[in-house]
């Protein structure tokens, strides 16, 4: 049980003493004790030297009250000031005190009576409160309605049978008038709610009523406890259970109790039934309190609930308001009634101590200190009532609380781990008020996750056992697990995984990433002191246990490292900055303060920037290595997520596991993540180069998986590239030269001349696809590149033999195409490097780009003979040639006489290799006639006419005459068609300059007026505008001047600019 309070008796009547205590109020170091009698003693409580010792948190082993002090030399613990006999002509049965009026309240002979505070004289007792049970006072600041100033005022409300009767003091003065208010039974209690509302307890329930509005309005809560009058009652209420008696005879009927909690809560308790509500009136979400036997009073003394059992029990019970428990019990023989200060005291935990009182005995009961309760309630293993005693308590009264508050989470979740309850102990885990730290939680579980990190005490194998199967567990796993036993590798391991495997053979893989912990936490005792080492003895973790609890660590550890993105960057390894983070929206708790950061380590770091990076860096390789080990024996298919992003698992650990399990798949993204390239490819190679597949590896048998790997390298391993991809361009070219025709910014960037030479060095075909991705997709100018490609082309024609076939001929296409696109190969070395036989087409386009249009027709004309290619290739001409002029220039040039110094036409030039043919050729006719009908109006007809023989019939020459004199009248209708339109653009630009747009209504042009007459006012002023400077807008709106710019909508500007858009006028 707790030790939260320890009982000072502080006034004890002797045996010969026949009177008796009625009623008692502390206030000070004064007590006031009413007695049977009618007198009032005054005692001065003494503070005890140790009464002080116990204060602090001494508290007492014994729960029963000492009895009276052992020495007559220790000073008493009161002393009686005063005793006035007649204070009252019987039983003072309630003692209250007003502070602000300086008065003293008391109940006596069902009378209440209003006393001096200082004198014990009577000054008013109050006649209408004859036959009174009870009274009720409260003071409080409020807000005066109409002023707005606010005053103390304080409240009497007496119980008289069913009337509810109410005094008040404004500012210590009490007010004539008093309120009444009947109610439907009779009252038993009373308390106050807030500073206007009032609780009052009777048979059928409670009540609680508004003293300023004066509306009564019913609690209504389970049971009996609440509810309106004459509804059907439970056995709180008059007609229950518990008020029957024997046979009949009548019988007890409970007390309704109330008090006023924290927060604006209140509890009220009837028998055995409790209900918690607002300040209101309203019903709260609360369990019940499980009383074992109905209390005789109830109160509140910050933080606890305290129930007083009947005389006849004697006991104290002290619980916590959060979770009901009871956290202490106290034996105080025949007590029977409670005082606690006034709850309207400046701070809630200045009221913590209060008083209890027998017919014979009064008791001081002294609050322990808060930090030694909690540490008590750690200790007995109450991790619940500590983590709600330190919520409820205020910061200033503890210390460190929030760091202890983390600390008890992270205890109360160990033990919960330790009882098998995974998902809520790493629920708390992950809490951010806890956050705890993961070499802590790592801790809890065996080696075969945690390594030498451990703490599980796990059975060592027998001495033969080490000798023949030390090998086996040299990494330090339990043997003893049977859900994840080792797999056994068949495959061949490749050269460079060997010798990685051989650099970490001496190192032990569960240690290798623990090593630095156990370095760093050597000195640090305390939290591997709180947390004992667990044996396997009395039921190891393994099996379904241990799938469970991984399976819970790894929520953990992914939570772990998204926290820790905040605070070290994944990338380089570095601290992130602190404006980087504050610009991610990670400041604060979740960001790189120093809270985030200490919630990463059991020991703390020192200032140094260096020192956090490392401790970090250790945390992070921590975490990923435990996670790592975690989806190994869990969940297996995970691994290789975990290797695809930035990580920090130590290599020995995943090398010898991976390998150990033959998940070389993994082991490649493991390399590809750590940037280990060449280790990964040749993995890659030896897989996808095997005879057969591997049952240990399928999905890296032949070249896709290499391919896709290199695709992902950068360009600056541009070597390693080519040298890893020569066996799959060899074993599937096509798809490998998506490593350089990918649509992705890697195969863009490679070094493009490197990747020309490699592919030419492999298959002339695949360099000549890459070249004409390079130039035809990604618009590379590159001359060499040009040069290179027309050189392929040509030696790949040269060395085919079959040139009667479709693909020799498409490819001859397609160097045609490109040498008649490109701008960019040399005229001179591609026409030098074409064959002459053959290739005739190549030698035209070449010798075109040259200029050397003559050259380029005879071989259409005399090599080919191919007439409309001919024709074609004059058309393209004149077409370019037509786009340096506009066309109707370029017909009246055609229809007069061209200078000398004037080049012949394309067209010209055609005609008279068709004419006049160099020897051996003979004119040939057809195709001359044929381009004279098509293309007459295009020839100088002087030239043309003297190309034509003079035996050759006119007849012949009619279409070339008719398209003549058609081209001629065609560009004189033009001109005049064209003319006529200018002519009517001419009289359209008079009429709108002096007649205004007919679009407007005709208003405006050099004809408009506006009339100004002496009443006609500014559009925009509203103001005359008599003999001002005035502005004619476009509609005919005149305003002044000065006006203008806002009539416009713009801004204020000089008055030149505005001119320009009005007319004006003066």
């Amino acid at each position: 049980m707790l030790s939260a309070f320890t009982a000072r008796p502080l006034v004890e009547l002797r045996q010969r003493d026949k009177f008796k205590i009625e009623s008692i109020l502390a206030y000070g170091d004064r007590l006031l004790v009413g007695l049977n009698t009618g007198s009032l003693r005054i005692y001065r409580v003494n503070e005890t030297q140790e009464a002080k010792q116990k204060h602090n948190g001494s508290a007492n082993s014994d729960d029963k009250p000492p009895s009276r002090p052992s020495s007559s030399a220790a000073p008493k613990p009161v002393d009686l000031l005063r005793e006035v006999e007649k204070f009252s002509t019987r039983a003072i049965e309630q003692l209250a005190r007003i502070k602000e009026a300086n008065v003293l309240i008391s109940l006596s002979a069902s009378y209440v009576s209003i006393h001096d505070l200082q004198t014990y004289t009577l000054q008013e007792q109050l006649t209408k409160t004859k036959n009174a049970t009870t009274f009720a006072v409260t003071s409080n600041i409020v807000q005066d309605s109409a002023t707005g100033i606010p005053e103390i005022i304080s409240r009497l409300a007496v119980a008289v049978k069913r009337r509810l009767l109410l005094w008040a003091w404004h500012e210590s003065e009490l007010e004539p008038d008093m309120v009444e208010i009947t109610l439907a039974e009779s009252i038993r209690t009373l308390t106050w709610a807030s500073a206007t509302k009032i609780i009052c307890g009777m048979n059928s329930g409670y009540v609680i009523v508004d003293v300023l509005s004066q509306e009564v309005e019913d609690i209504v809560g389970p049971g009996a406890i609440g509810g309106a009058p004459g509804a059907p009652q439970g056995r709180f209420g008059g007609m229950g259970s518990a008020s029957m008696g024997y046979m009949g005879l009548g019988g007890y009927i409970p007390k309704p109790l109330a008090t006023k909690l924290a927060d604006g809560e209140m509890l009220l308790s009837k028998d055995i039934n409790s209900l918690f509500i607002t300040s209101e009136g309203k019903p709260m979400t609360k369990r019940q309190i499980p009383w074992a036997q109905a209390p005789d009073a109830v109160g509140y003394t910050y933080p606890y609930i305290i129930a007083l059992q009947a005389p006849a029990k004697g006991a104290l019970e002290v619980r916590n308001p959060e979770t009901l428990s009871l956290l202490q019990t106290i034996s105080l023989p025949n007590a029977s009634q409670l005082s606690f200060p006034p709850p309207t005291v400046s701070l809630a935990h200045a009221g913590k101590g209060f008083h209890v009182a027998s017919d014979r005995c009064i008791w001081a009961m002294g609050a322990t200190d808060y930090d030694s309760q909690v540490d008590e309630l750690v200790e007995k293993g109450l991790y619940d009532e500590a983590i709600t005693i330190l919520d409820m308590l205020e910061d200033a009264l503890l210390r460190n609380k929030q760091e202890r508050l983390r600390e008890i989470k992270i205890q109360k979740a160990q033990v919960l781990f330790d009882q098998r309850k995974y998902r809520d102990a790493i629920d708390i885990f992950l809490r951010k008020d806890v956050q705890a730290p993961p070499e802590r939680v790592i801790r809890l579980y065996p080696r075969i996750i945690a390594g030498d990190l451990s703490i599980v005490e796990e059975k060592q194998p027998d001495a033969e056992v080490e000798n023949e199967e030390g090998s086996e567990h040299a990494n330090g796993e339990s043997p003893g697990i049977e859900e994840v036993p080792p797999e056994v590798v068949g495959s061949p391991k490749p050269a460079a995984v060997s010798k990685l495997i051989k650099g970490h053979q001496k190192a032990s893989s569960d240690t290798s990433s623990i090593r630095s912990f156990a370095k760093l936490d050597a000195a640090d005792a305390s939290d591997t002191a709180s947390v004992k080492a667990k044996s396997t003895d009395d039921g190891p973790l393994e099996g379904k246990d241990l799938v469970t609890a991984a399976l819970e660590l790894n929520a953990f550890l992914v939570d772990a490292r998204n926290r820790m993105k905040s605070s070290l960057d994944a990338e380089t390894g570095k601290l992130v900055p602190k404006d980087k983070s504050k610009q991610n929206g990670q400041n604060g708790e979740n960001g790189f303060g120093q809270g985030s950061f200490e919630s990463f380590l059991t020991s703390p770091a020192t200032d140094s920037e260096k020192d956090r990076e490392e401790k970090l860096r250790e945390t992070a390789k921590l975490i990923d290595t435990t996670l790592f080990r975690s989806y190994m024996l869990v969940r297996p298919q995970l691994v290789g997520a975990l290797f695809r992003i930035p990580n920090f698992c130590d290599p020995d650990v995943v090398n010898e596991k991976l390998l150990e399990k033959g998940r070389y798949h993994d082991l490649v993204d493991f390399f590809h993540g750590k940037k280990l390239h060449r280790p990964a490819l040749e993995l890659l190679k030896k897989f996808g180069m095997a005879e057969e597949e591997e049952e240990s590896a399928p999905t890296l048998y032949g070249p896709q998986r290499t391919v896709g790997y290199l695709q992902n390298l950068p360009p600056e391993m541009i070597d390693l590239i080519l040298e890893f991809a020569e066996w799959p361009l060899r074993a599937k070219p096509d798809l490998t030269m998506e490593i350089f025709l990918g649509d992705t910014e890697n195969a863009e960037t490679l070094p493009r001349d490197k990747v020309v030479d490699f592919l030419q060095g492999i298959d002339l075909d695949l360099a000549v696809k890459y070249l004409e991705h390079v130039i035809n997709e990604l618009n590379d100018l590159t001359p060499d590149f040009h040069n290179q490609l027309v050189a392929a082309y040509l030696r790949d024609l040269k060395n085919r033999q079959d040139r009667d076939s479709d693909d020799w001929k498409d490819l001859m296409n397609r160097l045609v195409t490109f040498l008649r696109t490109s701008k960019q190969y040399s005229l001179g070395k591609a026409f030098g490097n074409i064959p002459r036989n053959d290739f005739y087409e190549a030698q035209a386009v070449v010798l075109s780009n040259m200029g050397q249009h003559k050259q380029a027709l005879e071989i259409y004309v005399f090599k080919i003979q191919d007439f409309e290619k001919a024709e074609d290739y004059c058309n393209h001409v004149h077409l370019q040639s037509s786009t340096e002029s506009s066309p109707l220039q370029s017909r009246k040039a055609s229809t007069v006489e061209e200078d000398d110094a004037t080049p012949p036409s394309i067209y010209h030039t055609l005609l008279s290799l068709y004419l006049t043919p160099p020897p051996p050729h003979s004119p040939n006719w057809p195709p001359a006639l044929d381009l004279l009908s098509k293309h007459g109006s295009r020839l100088p007809a002087s030239s043309t006419l003297s190309l034509i023989p003079t035996t050759l019939p006119v007849a012949e020459l009619e279409s070339y005459f008719q398209g003549r004199i058609r081209a001629a009248n065609s560009v004189v209708n033009e001109a005049r068609i064209v003319g006529g339109m200018r002519k009517t653009e001419v009289v359209n630009a008079q009429a709108t300059l002096l007649l205004g747009d007919p679009m407007t209504g005709g208003k405006g042009g050099r004809n408009r007026g506006v009339f100004v007459s002496k009443e006609r006012v500014c559009g925009v002023c509203h103001k005359r505008l008599g003999g001002s400077v005035i502005a004619v807008l476009p509609d005919n709106e005149v305003v002044h001047y000065g006006c203008l710019n806002r009539a416009n909508g713009r801004p204020t500007s000089s008055g030149m600019e505005s001119l320009r858009s009005a007319s004006w006028r003066r």
